[in-house]
């Protein structure tokens, strides 16, 4: 046996790694009385520890101060979206005034087109990737036509190339260029939920600016999974959710982030709501909206305290760990699973990984097409105590993330997989 593919060579991996104290920060749920192998971080992120005392500060402060926990303690509810401002911007690479913290994914994504899609004359059209997840397809489509197009005649689907998996960066970019003077937004993911690939961002964005496109990103799979710098890229807005890598709990809070030569525009059309407005005028309940400076304007209502307080607790995670640090770790251990899958060899015939195999091309997550009895498979995994997902009709999605999971968990999914494979799991 090569020594790489062994429980000896996967421990001494884990003993090298600086992260490794993380995992102790973070429940694990039980299969069969025993902690699960969690290679599911790109749904929803394991519960920090830490999580509950930040929920029960909020609690202490609405038992004992009520409707007064607005104003007082040491961090007021009125400005308590501030304190995740700097911990958010360090993770998508902006300045903290470029974001804010606010609503949910969707809800956030419609905002961002009313002020950023803006079809005029021949200009109408959207460049999306095709077979996005499908929040962002129903989002698209649906403001298409409250301005009065089609999806047919406004938006423009990428698809890989005949008997591949992923987009070149060469086809998206040309698609831009072909498009351009009728191209009014180009609005893709960070990271493809389906198959894991990472687009180049910066390259997009360039390419979409020069056309005369604004240029947008969901950052669901990608935001605390791969290194993003969305000031230094020019990007002109981004969106993401909080519960997948950042651990911020089910159905938790969103970030937004817009470039500052738009944030400080209070021109932009936007939907305003009263915490949007100039803080420091906010309580004369006067007409004529004025927004705040920054990511600040956008927002609509108060906080959402308690999702709040969740995302807090992982930011501080977050900014203890680094995202340097994470990214790493993150294509040592990604890496480490390629490998050992190739190295399955029963499973040249049944698996074929659909994520790219360059580091730079992929986060945490590994895309599986299996193609024989595919549901059978990923429904013996998870009564092994490996917790991965499926989708439809044929992958298994494997994300072993830098925070909690471990070399020795990735070797005991291979050795699992492997006996799945050969029919005694």
């Amino acid at each position: 046996m090569n020594y790489q593919n062994s429980l000896a060579f996967a421990q001494e991996q884990d003993n090298l790694d600086p992260l490794k104290h993380f995992k102790d920060r973070f429940y694990f749920p039980q299969v069969n009385g025993r902690d699960a192998i969690y290679f599911c971080g790109n749904s929803l992120g394991l519960q920090p520890k830490s999580a509950q005392m930040y929920i029960d500060n909020e609690m202490y402060k609405w038992a004992n101060y009520a409707v007064e926990g607005h104003f007082k303690g040491e961090e007021p509810w009125f400005n308590y979206h501030k304190l995740l401002a700097d911990g958010a911007a360090r993770v998508v690479g902006a300045k903290p005034q470029g974001v804010v913290i606010m609503n949910q994914l969707t809800v956030n994504l419609h905002l961002m087109l009313v002020s950023f899609y803006r079809p005029e004359g021949k200009r109408i059209k959207i460049i999306m990737e095709g077979g996005a997840f499908p929040s962002d397809q129903y989002a698209l489509e649906t403001q298409v036509k409250f301005h009065g197009y089609t999806p047919e005649e406004a938006i423009v689907e990428l698809f890989p190339r005949e008997g591949e998996h992923t987009l070149r960066t060469e086809d998206i970019l040309q698609s831009i260029e072909e498009h351009g003077e009728e191209l009014a937004l180009v609005m893709m993911g960070g990271i493809n939920y389906y198959t894991g690939q990472v687009y180049d961002m910066a390259a997009i964005t360039k390419a979409g600016h020069a056309v005369g496109a604004v240029v947008g990103f969901d950052l669901a799979h990608a935001a605390g999974n791969v290194p993003v710098q969305l000031h230094d890229w020019d990007v002109d807005f981004a969106v993401w959710c909080t519960y997948k890598y950042l651990n911020s709990g089910p159905g938790g809070t969103s970030g937004v982030f817009v470039h500052e030569r738009h944030a400080n525009n209070p021109d932009l059309p936007r939907f305003a709501g009263w915490w949007g407005h100039d803080a420091s005028v906010r309580f004369q309940m006067k007409k004529g909206f004025i927004p705040m400076a920054g990511a600040e304007g956008w927002q609509l209502s108060n906080g959402q305290i308690l999702p709040f307080a969740l995302h807090r607790a992982s930011l501080e995670i977050f900014d203890e760990a680094g995202m340097e640090n994470l990214r790493a770790k993150s294509e040592k251990l990604t890496g480490y699973l390629e490998y050992l899958i190739d190295d399955v060899q029963v499973s040249k015939d049944v698996l074929e990984m659909i994520t790219p195999r360059d580091p730079q091309a992929r986060g945490c997550q590994i895309s599986l097409l299996v193609k024989q009895n595919a549901r059978e498979l990923f429904d013996k995994l998870m009564e092994a105590g490996i917790i991965v997902d499926f989708r439809e009709p044929s992958v298994i999605r494997v994300a072993p993330t830098p925070l909690y999971n471990s070399f020795e968990e990735v070797y005991r999914f291979s050795e699992i997989l492997h006996s799945c494979l050969e029919g005694h799991c």
